[in-house]
């Protein structure tokens, strides 16, 4: 209307309208090119990440999580259902570093590869509660390299994260007492579950996860999901102590190179460490790599060498939005001279630092009892995402090798009296180890009616000069057995086991709506060990006499079928079996989230089967030695139910009981493995009750 107004308003009507066409005309052309420049600006603003932020135990989702692109200025701030998403961002493709970081939070680093045309999904992205570093501390202590590689007593193998606590008793019992002392709710370690990428790491022999597997690699195992006491954790139903699965997966490893040296006066004297993570590469790859070496000569424990090495490689290739392969391989092999188990007498005269296990040999120290553990570990990760609410996780986990523990052992020169059937022996050898009871000075004090104070004092003043293996003493008194016409009276004997142990699982996850959530597990193992004694060394002989010098006739063989054989090295000796050992488990756990209550219900079964075969057959158990013993089967099942009533944000009650049913332990389950296949009489598996309360506070100034 005004334009016609206007018109009417002018004379020259037509050379205004040609004047208003051709400004139209322009208008036209600039409006398109504004909106290519647009469609170009838009194109290279179409970056879009997203994901969401949860907690790592109740998997609750977290509002108020600061994200940030490193090296830009892009901030994001996740929504009341912790969902982010950062859009029309103007980047180059490339490798980022998103950081994520919430009070009362740990923060987390992702590397991240953005291509300007694909969206980035991320998914959940788990935060972990700085109270729950101190909650995995009260439940699992960690101890010295030392403690942690004893043989006995559980000692070998506490379960739990690799440094202790910054609470002030914490760092007590974790650095100055062990397992003898003090045991987190009195627990031992075959009551807490150690899993890595899903796989359980607990030993069939003796429940325990055994550490030395992969120790050395403390930078790479900082990624840990820990569920607290009876609490089932997110791979595994769980037991008494809780349960710590150990994420090594190449793709949650943020860009990093790092190279550290350390120097100790405990276990070793040096280690070093390397390890390289590379972030998101092109195409979707992505891989880590660890080197470790720790070292000593003699660690604190006078004769006690350590050389240990780490291997570690991991790769990851995502496929797809919804498939992704990991590969994960690591390899720690050790060796590390052992120190003996003082008495009190010992102690007063020798010191803390003494061990009886050394001796000079050509003016070096050589320990008598070194352990040796060679057993990689493969594994094969499928992470399946069906959909945004469902995951699958299918692992498979194979290991191998060798364990070795070696000692001296004695013996002698075989005499027949009469006839083969009325045979005896000459033991030759005295025990070589000098702290041995009869050569301390108490052995001469034993009976009050007859104190022999010179020879205490003669032990003693030899004790307190020497005290150690005298190697040039053995091997002269083999030197000595072989002139004439003798077999060796000392060797090094080795106990070895070996195993092969495959493991198989699918875990599922599914997040039903925002209050409910599934998780449930299929699992399947299979051992296969080799357990048997061989020559380490002869010490100058030629052979060694398979037989008990404590027993006589037929009852001395160590093995009936091959009598009086003289064993050469590295040839079998002693005892020689094999377990076969399997089981199958079934979990499932649901856990419920309201705005003031955590429930969750836990159900499992599982079934567990155990055979031993002998080979050799023992002139003690000629019955029940040899072949195969009968198949030890066991069924068992549980249930736990917990909840978490949040009175307010600081205040917090927590409940849990479960009732469950262990299979025992292979090492539990036969009286005399070594020599038969005896059953322990009335074997059946350990019942559990449990429950627990406890109240929880939390500030920014104290937690409890």
């Amino acid at each position: 209307m005004n334009l016609h107004f206007l018109l009417v308003g002018f004379n020259k009507n037509s050379i205004l309208i040609a004047e208003i066409e051709c400004f139209i005309m322009k208008g036209r052309k600039l409006l398109l090119f504004l909106m290519l420049l647009g469609i170009l600006k838009i194109s290279a603003q179409n970056t879009a990440l997203s994901g969401s932020v949860v907690d790592a135990l109740s998997n609750q989702p977290i509002v108020g999580a600061r994200l940030k692109l490193e090296g830009t200025t892009y901030i994001k701030i996740s929504a009341p259902d912790g969902s982010f998403q950062f859009q029309d961002i103007d980047l180059v493709p490339g490798n980022y570093i998103l950081e994520i970081t919430k009070p009362a939070y740990q923060i987390v680093r992702i590397p991240i590869n953005l291509n300007v045309e694909q969206p980035k999904p991320l998914g959940e992205i788990p935060l972990q509660q700085v109270l729950l570093k101190e909650q995995i501390q009260l439940a699992t202590i960690s101890l010295s390299e030392s403690e942690l590689n004893e043989d006995q007593g559980g000692t070998d193998n506490i379960t739990g994260l690799l440094q202790a606590s910054r609470d002030v008793f914490l760092n007590a019992a974790a650095f100055d007492f062990s397992s003898t002392f003090f045991k987190p709710r009195g627990l031992g370690s075959e009551y807490g579950i150690v899993s890595i990428n899903g796989i359980e790491m607990n030993k069939f022999f003796d429940g325990r996860p055994q550490w030395s597997n992969w120790g050395g690699l403390n930078d790479l195992q900082r990624n840990q999901v820990f569920a607290n006491g009876l609490v089932p954790g997110e791979t595994t139903f769980g037991s008494l102590a809780g349960n710590t699965n150990i994420l090594m997966r190449a793709s949650q490893y943020s860009r990093n190179t790092k190279v550290s040296y350390a120097a100790a006066n405990r276990s070793y004297a040096g280690r070093v460490m390397a390890t390289y993570s590379s972030g998101e590469k092109p195409g979707g790859w992505w891989y880590a790599l660890g080197l470790a070496r720790r070292f000593a000569t003699e660690a604190y424990i006078d004769g006690t060498l350590y050389d240990a090495n780490s291997f570690f490689i991991s790769v990851e290739k995502k496929l797809n939005y919804a498939h992704s392969l990991n590969f994960t391989g690591f390899y720690t092999p050790n060796i590390r001279g052992k120190s003996s188990a003082n008495t009190q007498e010992v102690f007063d005269l020798k010191g803390r630092k003494y061990n009886s296990f050394w001796g000079i040999q050509d003016g070096e120290i050589r320990n008598s009892r070194i352990k040796e553990v060679k057993e990689p570990i493969l594994m094969l990760n499928h992470f399946w995402k069906l959909s945004e609410k469902i995951k699958i996780n299918n692992n498979v986990g194979y290991q191998f090798g060798s364990t070795g523990n070696t000692h001296l052992d004695f013996g002698g020169t075989r005499l027949v009296t009469q006839s083969d059937a009325q045979q005896s022996f000459i033991g030759g050898g005295s025990n070589p180890d000098p702290s041995y009871y009869q050569k301390l000075p108490s052995y001469f004090l034993r009976f009050s009616d007859n104190l022999n104070f010179e020879a205490a004092y003669r032990s003693q003043k030899d004790f307190q000069e020497n005290g150690q293996i005298n190697w040039q003493d053995l091997y002269e008194a083999n030197k000595v057995s072989l002139s004439s016409g003798g077999n060796a009276i000392y060797v090094i004997a080795e106990d070895k086991v070996e195993d092969k142990l495959l493991n198989l699982n699918s875990i599922l996850t599914a997040n039903i709506n925002s209050s409910l959530m599934l998780t449930a597990k299929l699992k399947f193992s299979n051992l296969n060990s080799e357990n048997y004694a061989e020559v380490n060394d002869l010490l100058g002989g030629i052979g060694y006499l398979d037989v008990d010098f404590f027993s006589e006739g037929n009852r001395a063989q160590n093995d009936l079928l091959n009598p009086n054989r003289i064993a050469g090295l590295e040839e079998r000796l002693k005892y020689n079996f094999k377990w076969k050992a399997a089981s199958a488990e079934a979990f499932v756990n649901m856990i419920m989230r309201t705005e003031k209550l955590d429930s969750y219900v836990a159900l499992n079964v599982s079934q567990t089967n155990y055979q031993r075969e002998g080979f050799y057959k023992n002139g003690n158990f000629p019955e029940t030695s040899f072949g195969k013993s009968k198949k030890l089967e066991f069924t068992d099942y549980g249930a736990k139910a917990g909840s978490v009533w949040k009175i307010t944000g600081k205040h917090l009650l927590e409940f849990n009981a479960a009732y469950f049913t262990n299979a025992p332990a292979i090492k539990n389950s036969f009286s005399n493995s070594r020599q038969n296949n005896n059953v322990v009489v009335g074997i059946k598996s350990e019942q559990i009750y449990s429950g627990d309360a406890s109240y929880i506070f939390r500030s920014s100034f104290f937690e409890s």
